[in-house]
């Protein structure tokens, strides 16, 4: 299988190439040329198998460069590190399945991606005998996930940005509190998007990314949604077998519309998801999108579900790309334009592909403490705030008779004064949480400029 851009400026590439280019040397993003459709035999065989297994076989199918032996090492080891044996356990509350993405080294979703990305980079890295300075903004859980699986490999050096002030105390403490050598946390005097804009521009200057040997961890990068698809997979198998419903309906908090992207492969490669919900805060710049055709900045407002403070959502340009029937001409011409205008219109049938796909709810503040009150009342179950958008947004956009599968993507114990506000108590920290707050930290407090950042990883990248 080889990758293209979705602006269409650069020759196919294999698995390993997409890889270490992360973020296109055109400026786009990397697709696979063609997304493996499987027969429902295929899927319904899938659903039997253990985690690792099933992760094998999905990446496998993307990953045709990796040997064999290799690739299903470094998915072994990956998973090795979550305290659950089934790795994504899925459990019934009520009506309602979570999905539980949060049994990793730093209690969030992005760790099922993380964790194997780290293992592939240092791989790939002893593989050219090479050297690796990875860069990568995050609104909360990105950085900590990704700072746990690369910290104190060999010949990598990670960068990580953080919005100053504008994530969670304990979402902090997990990267600062990471000493490693090769770990450098940057809190940015600015937001998410800020970071975010930095990180393009500075894979854009492709002498300085060829210099640096600079490669990504921000789910730009193509490896971090092909581990993704694999828990829907696994979701539904589990849901499957228990209620006998074929379809089902999946509810994705997010902000970066990575996750919700990689569910959109998985319906593409024949998972029978009837819907999945995009479910945002007040930040709602994908729910006017799915709703009103309407993707417009807006300021971003802070939350208390942190980790989705995010107007520009990176991966939209690759779902852009098969809205518009795989014209790169067009999405290079509009995103240029949305640069200008910070707006994006669709219509006719592009709605109705949209509609098609996604629908969408925006939760606020005052619904979400709710959610996470009423839920605990009801099923003594903690849902940390990302994961009550998503139950809330679920609960009102999913008819009765469909298995509704919400995503479970951080730890309550993550986000302890939503918690405790709506329920009146501390979630029971992991063992991994006790104590953070006496641990040594090591960070940069440094302004929201490209060349200052660039200046900083000059000096002190491999």
């Amino acid at each position: 299988m080889l990758y293209i851009s979705t602006r269409g400026g650069i020759d196919a590439i294999p698995f390993e190439d997409a890889v270490m280019m992360g973020l296109a040397d055109d400026g786009g993003l990397l697709l696979p040329e063609t997304i493996p459709a499987l027969a429902v035999k295929e899927i319904d065989d899938l659903a039997f198998l253990p985690y690792p297994e099933l992760a094998f076989r999905i990446i496998s199918l993307f990953a045709e460069d990796v040997p064999r032996p290799i690739l299903k090492d470094l998915i072994d080891r990956s998973y090795a590190t979550f305290s659950h044996p089934e790795i994504t356990p899925v459990v019934k509350k009520g009506d309602i399945y979570i999905l539980e993405l949060f049994h990793g080294p730093t209690l969030a979703f992005k760790d099922l991606a993380l964790q194997f990305l780290g293992n592939l980079f240092e791989y790939l890295v002893e593989k050219r005998h090479g050297r690796m300075n990875i860069l990568g903004a995050t609104s909360g859980d990105t950085g900590s996930a990704a700072i746990y699986g690369l910290r104190g490999k060999k010949n990598i050096n990670i960068f990580i940005l953080h919005p100053h002030g504008k994530v969670s105390p304990i979402q902090q403490l997990q990267m600062t509190t990471v000493t490693d050598a090769n770990v450098f946390n940057l809190a940015v005097r600015g937001t998410f998007d800020d970071g975010q804009r930095i990180v393009k521009e500075i894979f854009g200057d492709l002498d300085f990314k060829s210099r640096h040997s600079l490669a990504s961890i921000n789910s730009i990068n193509w490896a971090r949604l092909v581990a993704q698809i694999v828990y829907y997979f696994y979701a539904w198998g589990r849901v499957h077998r228990e209620s006998s419903c074929r379809e089902v309906v999946f509810s994705v908090p997010t902000g970066n519309f990575g996750d919700v992207f990689a569910g959109w492969l998985a319906k593409k490669m024949g998972l029978p998801i009837a819907k999945l919900v995009i479910a945002t805060n007040e930040n709602n710049i994908l729910t006017r999108f799915v709703l009103h055709g309407d993707y417009s900045l807006e300021k971003v407002i802070e939350t208390l579900s942190p980790s989705m403070d995010i107007q520009v959502a990176s991966n939209f340009e690759r779902y852009l790309y098969f809205i518009y029937h795989g014209d790169a001409a067009r999405v290079r011409s509009t995103l240029e334009d949305f640069r200008k205008t910070g707006a994006i219109s669709f219509a006719g049938d592009e709605r109705r592909t949209i509609a098609e796909d996604f629908t969408s709810c925006s939760v606020d503040r005052e619904e979400t403490i709710a959610t996470i009150r009423d839920f605990h009342r009801q099923n003594g179950y903690l849902l940390d705030p990302h994961t009550a958008v998503g139950v809330r947004a679920g609960t009102r956009t999913t008819a009765p008779g469909v298995p509704l599968i919400c995503l479970a993507t951080a730890h309550p114990a993550k986000f302890s004064a939503a918690v405790r506000r709506a329920v009146g108590l501390d979630p029971e920290r992991p063992p991994s949480l006790r104590g953070i707050e006496n641990r040594p930290e090591r960070c940069h407090l440094i302004d929201a400029e490209a060349e200052k950042i660039k200046e900083f990883i000059a000096q002190n990248a491999l």
